[in-house]
């Protein structure tokens, strides 16, 4: 026999137990949302398309454990006024949820300030005329992991409910510029795991449904196994008809992992292959979702991880790829890689301006570098390299014009037009900068680093920038010591003769094999024994980082290892060699 139930928590209760929720009793005390204001329906195509391009407020409301404890202050308004100046249409919201819970089962009660305080940021956006995207962020890696053994999965199920249909009835009334998305990079490696996600879209559903105000015609953007374009388009399953909500599948895309993450010496990008590559992945997520909006939630060339000439390159090609499959983006910014929210300075504008004109189909001119995986040098036309020292000679850079025609090269600086035929010459695609005007940079007396920008202007798309860097090889303090007995990460002082910044670490053992990834020797010789930034080698103000994990690999091989550190330019001999002995 079926229960009987009166009035308005009747219909949620009766809603709930019809998806199969097990402990929708305790929905007898809730109430539904009501709403004065109007909302104007939007489909979720036109939604997606109206996100596009789109930023991430990253490592900000879904820092753990709370807003303001990873690298960045609590947001305030102007920063979506500097977006918004930046050409962006949609903001991505992450939002950590799991330190906010002010009871356990069954109620999940989410503590009513940060409920308001998300409320608040999701008015500083829209206020703003963008669309937004609000969802449920680091909680994926805590209490949502139903891929652990030892799971309680009814109970991750009551917990996701329950918290989304809090997150449902606060934001309830917002207008149809706001969508949800359920979980961020939900855990899953199996069709199992598929299934319960798609399960889990389905309480998600419910949960706003039930929550009421205008959450039935909201749009939202569905997830699939680690928001992974491949584990989606296995296992990914429309949701249940009852539910009228227009939808959008969200997935990331930071690929190739190599190039993204600095990972095995990977610092070019912009082969054949790497193109073919990219356009395969992206095609075959929209191939496989023909009639369904797609957008790509996350996705990143960081200036910190990436060569500068190669992630300009990846960057147009990225987004003329997105566009081509009819595929939003959304840039993520962790707030150390593009926008410094401090000084309201974007740390990368040519990348910028390159996605504003790819995004409208602009093209773009773009510097060449070396995309040869047998080469064992690197070389890029984002640099004027001058090494200290040496004679100051012409200097001659490619660059991919596509269509366009230079217009003029100016001092960035001031703003100083360089002459054409004494300051610089054309010939095809390649623009050579003659050695008297670079000796009125490149003086005997010049200091180490970054002296000049010159920016480069086309008939149409981006202004390029050429740096002019005059470099030496850093020193490190001693380039020797014993393996220390702990684990922690060793710090190795290193004096930076202006150019900070590490290409890669080649690690090799005594007898010739490599310390970690030893199938590396079958890369080029440029990847070959190299380690992977930030989870092996990092760097910061005043040394070179090898971290605990690498140590620990010295410790078990029982063998002395020499640590070849790498700078840009990657020319032979501009390296340093550390060696932990055993």
């Amino acid at each position: 026999m079926k229960p009987v139930f009166f009035g308005v928590a009747a219909t949620l209760l009766q809603g709930a137990l019809a998806a199969n929720i097990p402990w929708a009793g305790s929905l007898l005390a809730t109430h539904r949302a009501t709403c004065s204001e109007t909302f104007t329906s939007i489909s979720a195509a036109d939604f997606v398309a109206a996100m596009n391009p789109g930023w991430n407020v990253g490592n900000t409301l879904d820092a753990v454990e709370d807003e303001g404890d990873w690298n960045n202050p609590p947001v305030i308004g102007g920063t979506f006024d500097d977006i918004k100046a930046a050409g962006f249409k949609g903001i991505r919201l992450p939002v950590t949820w799991a330190y906010h819970f002010t009871s356990q089962s069954p109620d999940w009660t989410v503590d009513p300030v940060w409920l308001q305080r998300v409320s608040d940021v999701v008015d500083m956006i829209t206020s703003r005329g963008f669309y937004a995207i609000v969802n449920v962020h680091h909680d994926s890696w805590n209490w949502f992991d139903y891929t652990q053994p030892s799971a309680n999965v009814t109970q991750i199920e009551e917990r996701f409910y329950k918290l989304w249909y809090q997150i449902g009835t606060k934001l309830a009334c917002k207008g149809s510029q706001v969508a949800f998305e359920p979980i961020n990079e939900p855990p899953g490696t199996t069709a199992e795991h598929g299934a319960e996600l798609n399960k889990l879209n389905n309480v998600f559903l419910q949960a706003i449904n039930d929550a009421g105000g205008f959450n039935a015609q909201r749009v939202v953007t569905l997830v699939g196994s680690g928001e992974d374009g491949i584990k989606t388009s296995q296992w990914f399953k429309k949701p249940d008809s009852k539910f009228k909500n227009p939808w959008a599948i969200q997935y990331h895309y930071y690929s190739p992992y190599d190039f993204i993450f600095s990972a095995w010496g990977k610092t070019t990008w912009g082969s054949a292959e790497d193109k073919a590559l990219l356009d395969t992945d992206l095609a075959s997520v929209r191939g496989n979702f023909t009639d369904i909006p797609l957008i790509i939630g996350e996705w990143a060339a960081s200036p910190v991880a990436t060569e500068t000439a190669a992630r300009w390159k990846y960057f147009d090609f990225f987004l003329r790829t997105a566009a081509k499959y009819n595929t939003a983006t959304i840039l993520w910014d962790n707030g150390a890689d593009f926008l410094n929210r401090a000084t309201h300075q974007w740390r990368d504008t040519v990348a910028l301006n390159i996605m504003k004109n790819a995004v409208k189909g602009t093209p773009n001119a773009l510097p060449e570098s070396t995309t040869d995986g047998s080469a064992t040098s690197q070389s890029s036309s984002a640099y004027i390299y001058h090494k200290l020292n040496t004679a100051v000679t012409d200097v001659s850079l490619p660059f991919q014009l596509n269509g366009n025609t230079l217009q003029s090269i100016r001092l960035t600086s001031t703003g100083k037009a360089l002459a054409k035929g004494s300051d610089y010459s054309i010939s095809g695609s390649n623009i050579t900068f003659k050695s008297p005007f670079l000796s009125t940079i490149l003086t005997p007396g010049s200091p180490i680093g970054s002296l000049a920008n010159l920016t480069l202007s086309f008939s149409a798309g981006a202004d390029l920038l050429a740096n002019v860097l005059q470099y030496t090889t850093p020193t490190l303090r001693s380039t020797s010591s014993a393996l220390p007995a702990t684990s922690s990460d060793l710090h190795i002082p290193i004096t930076w003769p202006g150019a900070n910044r590490p290409a890669t670490v080649k690690a090799t053992k005594s007898d010739g094999t490599y310390l970690v990834d030893d199938w590396t020797q079958w890369l080029g010789p440029l990847q070959q024994g190299r380690m992977t930034y930030s989870g092996q080698w990092d760097w910061d103000g005043e040394s070179v980082i090898l971290r605990s994990t690498v140590l620990d690999a010295v410790r078990a091989s029982g063998k002395s290892t020499t640590f070849m550190i790498e700078f840009y330019p990657r020319v032979p001999g501009n390296s340093v060699n550390y060696t932990l002995t055993v």
